[in-house]
């Protein structure tokens, strides 16, 4: 298994601490604005915007905010100008890292990530690097108490799904993007609960970090996580059970 699922464990624990600091809603906010402007303010046609409006309800945000944001992606609202910029970079131990943000300001914003890969003993790199390391994808994950392995896949190939991988604490459950909801909606339809679904970046091949960079390479995901303008940071990493366990 790749280190995928353990770093989602972990991530979906960092999402609450970034809630209780009011960081969640600002981030929200910004994806249901891009999303809206790159692919249409329709979530039914805009697998990604549909993403980002679930992930608001279920953060709480008011609809009158959801519908504010979606309708200034759409230009149908005055507001900033968002753009999206992905930078691409190393940790430590190689490991390839993309960095998704939404800003009003690209020279600010390039000066904060190249700052923080410098600081944290990693390494910017040019653009189309370390993308190609990684696959678009549908992502949805489920608690490991939703199925075994037998019924997990099956129903998941039946809905659509490309491929099921679980690690003992969560199921996730991959997909073509454009799949994603249609494969949420059937799964959801047998009585299973997804805990969450999105558009992600999933690596192609990992790279295994010991423990001596372990805790190196979570500090730069963490500190460039914390950068205002980020929506996502991807890693194609993965860490042994003992050195994931020291983390914590």
């Amino acid at each position: 298994m790749s280190g995928h699922s353990k770093w989602a464990t972990i991530r979906r624990k960092k999402e609450k601490v970034d809630a209780a600091r009011g960081q969640v809603f600002t981030r929200l906010i910004r994806e249901l604005t891009i999303a809206s402007r790159l692919g249409g303010s329709n979530p039914d046609s805009n697998a990604r915007l549909r993403s980002a409006v679930d992930a608001a309800k279920a953060a709480n945000m008011p609809s009158d905010n959801i519908d504010r944001a979606i309708k200034k992606g759409a230009g149908e609202l005055d507001g900033q100008i968002l753009e999206e910029i992905r930078y691409e970079g190393y940790g430590p131990g190689g490991v390839a890292i993309l960095v998704e943000c939404v800003s009003d300001n690209r020279n600010r914003t390039a000066s904060d990530v190249r700052h923080v890969f410098s600081k944290r003993n990693g390494a910017m790199a040019e653009a189309g690097a370390v993308a190609w390391m990684f696959e678009r994808k549908g992502y949805l994950t489920l608690e490991a108490d939703q199925g075994n392995e037998d019924e997990m896949m099956e129903l998941a190939i039946d809905a659509g799904a490309d491929d099921v991988k679980g690690d003992g604490t969560i199921w996730e459950v991959f997909t073509s993007p454009e799949d994603l909801y249609k494969v949420k909606t059937a799964i959801e339809a047998k009585k299973k609960k997804v805990s969450s679904a999105e558009i992600s970046y999933i690596p192609k091949n990992t790279v295994n970090v010991g423990a001596d960079s372990a805790k190196t390479l979570i500090a730069l995901i963490d500190a460039l996580e914390e950068l205002d303008d980020t929506q996502h940071v991807w890693a194609n990493f993965e860490m042994e059970d003992s050195v994931m366990e020291s983390l914590r």
